[in-house]
């Protein structure tokens, strides 16, 4: 699934017990609480449909919650789910719930189960970020007639702002040497860290030929100033070679937020540029 990156819980709690006989809590009651474990992670899908809760209590044991709201359905605070399955036995229109973990080795999942589980408060942010959980659980593992029984509550630290891209092409250039090598470039601009690539295709109408040339470069963005860029060509068509004059670059930045399931682009810009000799 599409996700936000993963973050750790500023405050939570994840608790659950069974009866003796119920095979994923072994008849015992647990609750873990964020900062007091390795991990206490909130994700979920982008379109909002599938929650995972990771616990990574200490090496070598993990617990996991997964539940989904039916095929192309929102997880709605308020609303108790009824008829869980897991994969591969549930279909489009069934909800899904699965809870196991490892615990010193030993796998504790279910084959199969049945189960229930309640959203009642879910706040999210962007792309499925969760903001906030409160949810309880119940499931009936491998045919069991005990149920493991949990809930689980977190508030996360609020959501990274999205990535803000912006790309500029410099008008002037230059260009140098008998194979009339040009150099041409801008700046790239960001609210936070990313690389950014960028494409473009650079060309000259001349009275008899018409030089171009396609490039590709990535710059390594930081917050503040513009960082600069630029890439040296020359012609890739066969017998021609730029000149000073003007010429029209296209150009295209592309950069993957690093906190979302989400590319930023800027989309193709065109300019009129100014060669000049070096």
């Amino acid at each position: 699934m599409d996700t936000a990156q993963a973050y750790g819980a500023a405050s939570g709690t994840l608790s659950f017990s069974g009866d003796p006989g119920e095979p994923i809590s072994g008849g015992q009651s647990y609750e873990y609480t964020a900062g007091a474990v390795q991990m206490f992670d909130v994700q979920a899908s982008s379109n909002q449909n599938v929650l995972d809760v990771a616990i990574d209590v200490e090496e070598g044991t993990l617990w996991r919650l997964i539940v989904a709201a039916p095929d192309g359905q929102k997880l709605t605070e308020g609303t108790t789910y009824t008829g869980t399955k897991q994969w591969p036995y549930a279909q489009p229109e069934d909800p899904e719930l699965v809870f196991g973990g490892n615990v010193n080795g030993t796998e504790k999942w279910c084959s199969t189960s049945s189960g229930s589980f309640t959203i009642q408060h879910i706040a999210f942010g962007p792309y499925g970020y969760v903001r906030e959980l409160d949810a309880t659980f119940e499931q009936y593992c491998n045919g069991s007639t005990v149920p493991v029984r949990g809930a689980v509550h977190a508030v996360m630290p609020e959501p990274p702002v999205e990535l803000a891209m912006g790309m500029n092409v410099d008008p002037e250039g230059t260009v140098d040497g008998p194979d009339g090598r040009i150099t041409v470039g801008g700046t790239v601009t960001c609210n936070k860290p990313t690389s950014v690539w960028i494409v473009g295709h650079v060309f000259q109408i001349q009275k008899k030929e018409t030089p171009s040339a396609t490039y590709d470069t990535t710059v390594a963005c930081t917050p503040g100033a513009p960082v600069p860029w630029s890439v040296s060509l020359t012609s890739g068509e066969p017998g021609t070679s730029f000149q000073p004059g003007t010429a029209t670059m296209r150009s295209r930045a592309r950069a993957d937020d690093r906190d979302y399931p989400v590319t930023a682009d800027t989309g193709q810009q065109e300019s009129t540029i100014t060669l000049s000799k070096s």
